[in-house]
């Protein structure tokens, strides 16, 4: 085969983000802005017809080092705002081990592309969790480290582990708030883990990120959304108090109140975007354009990394 496509959605966290990476809970939907990725063999790395630097692009370094390929030539089209908060990386990341190992004439096993996908997310970030790489390998929605259920899979790394289950998206409207910010992730997390071994109240707030995910979970499956709502919200004050939220995002979610049953920052926070949970998107999406952020609805029950047509 000369030459593979992919794509992947991008997603977004109701609740758990930064708590997870120390093994608490987490709940991420797969959202209807995907990347797609085309690949053919070249002996070096050319992005969208122009020659690209491998440390540049430690994702796609990563995953062609795995397979043992000097380079490739690469197209790429992506709908997802980078960062946004919506795992326009970890979208890149699973697309493009579907289509390499496509184009290798390897097996297609989600399990295994979510593993790949995650250490090539672990090698261009850093310390982080498979939360959002499981979300766009396998669609839908995502919990970790949820009691119940049919695991997906389970990945370790670095003494932690995480059990990854797929859970059905709930119908509910969800209005994103971009801030126009763009925010690594790996900074955040560093922050986080530095707040935390230098003060043991983070550890406290940490341990309640993972107690309210707990009793989210079953608010998603009850489709409960009065009771979700405030604790999205509690959760963006908990994320503030870990230091990972900024005024621009906080001036979002405060506008949004008012329209929905509540909203918090989403992904790794310091920009990026917000998410509101509400049956009035109009009017959230007026409230947040009225303070400078970009409003768009998304649809959930996204299918995951799937095969599709070149991109052009």
């Amino acid at each position: 085969m000369t030459e593979y496509s992919a794509s992947a959605p991008g997603k977004f966290v109701i609740l758990g983000e930064h708590a997870v990476v120390y093994g608490k809970p987490a709940i991420a939907l797969a959202i209807d802005r995907r990347i797609s990725v085309s690949v053919r063999r070249c002996g070096d790395l050319r992005v969208n017809g122009e020659a690209a630097d491998p440390g540049s692009n430690p994702h796609m370094k990563h995953i062609l080092d795995r397979h043992g390929m000097a380079g490739a030539a690469v197209r790429t089209d992506s709908r997802i705002p980078p960062g946004s908060g919506l795992g326009s990386s970890a979208a890149l990341s699973a697309a493009f081990s579907s289509a390499v190992r496509g184009l290798n004439g390897m097996s297609q096993d989600p399990s295994e592309i979510a593993r790949e996908a995650f250490e090539a997310e672990h090698y261009a970030q850093g310390r982080g969790s498979p939360m959002d790489t499981s979300a766009s390998v396998h669609g839908k929605g995502v919990a970790l480290n949820i009691p119940g259920g049919d695991a997906l899979w389970d990945i370790d790394r670095d003494g932690r582990s995480w059990r990854v289950t797929g859970i059905e998206a709930p119908e509910m409207t969800f209005v994103v708030g971009y801030t126009g910010i763009r925010a690594a992730t790996g900074p955040m997390v560093e922050r986080v883990r530095r707040y935390k071994e230098g003060n043991g109240f983070a550890a406290d707030v940490i341990d309640e990120i993972g107690s309210l995910t707990l009793d989210g979970m079953s608010r998603v499956l009850k489709n409960d959304v009065a009771g979700l709502g405030p604790l999205m919200t509690r959760n963006h004050r908990l994320l503030a108090i870990l230091g990972v939220s900024c005024r621009e995002l906080d001036k979002l979610v405060e506008a949004s109140l008012p329209h929905s049953y509540g909203a918090k920052l989403t992904g790794s926070g310091g920009g990026g975007s917000m998410v509101a949970l509400t049956d009035d998107p109009e009017g959230v999406c007026r409230a947040i354009s009225a303070r400078g952020g970009a409003p768009f609805v998304v649809r959930t029950g996204e299918r995951g990394v799937s095969a599709g047509p070149p991109v052009r």
